[in-house]
């Protein structure tokens, strides 16, 4: 299982004129801050979500740096995402302990309760799930992180409650 979902849909925010206008603001108020381009992809990932490839290639344009930088960025740190999210994010921790200790079986119930499949979003936009690789508290394995919490020790019965609190 990979930890990056592949692309599923193309959602271009350059389209929205609601959106292009935030992406406008936070490349005119940062382009001349030292780290610019890390500066503004923060910004854009927090006010809209994700950074796709079209929005890119607009930024380094706009701020005169190579598509390929802004694109290593992207690509380099995890928190970025080229796809629309859902508002809460949970990720299934892949690491032996936490894979040896139940993971799959609670990928499973996460499908069941949310009526998605790894690396898809729900319809209502609440919740994406995703895999990732050892989060470093194996001696709680399993590990379900949901945004920045981190939930240890957990079983199937466990996981329903814990999703309910984010829907």
């Amino acid at each position: 299982m990979a930890d990056r979902c592949e692309p599923t849909a193309r959602v271009d925010p350059l389209e929205d004129p609601k959106q292009r206008v935030v992406i406008d603001q936070i490349i005119e108020e940062n382009q001349d801050l030292r780290g610019a381009p890390m500066v503004i992809l923060n910004a854009i990932q927090d006010q809209i979500g994700f950074i796709s490839e079209p929005m890119q290639q607009y930024i380094a344009k706009r701020i005169g740096v190579p598509v390929k930088q802004i694109h290593g960025v992207v690509s380099f740190y995890s928190f970025f995402t080229t796809e629309p999210r859902g508002k809460h994010t949970i990720k299934f921790c892949m690491g032996t302990a936490c894979y040896v200790g139940g993971a799959p079986q609670l990928i499973e119930k996460a499908k069941q309760l949310l009526g998605i499949d790894v690396c898809e979003t729900t319809d209502d936009w609440q919740i994406t799930m995703e895999l990732c690789r050892c989060v470093g508290a194996c001696s709680q394995a399993p590990v379900v992180m949901i945004d920045d919490d981190v939930y240890g020790r957990v079983t199937p019965n466990k996981l329903a409650k814990i999703i309910r609190q984010y829907q």
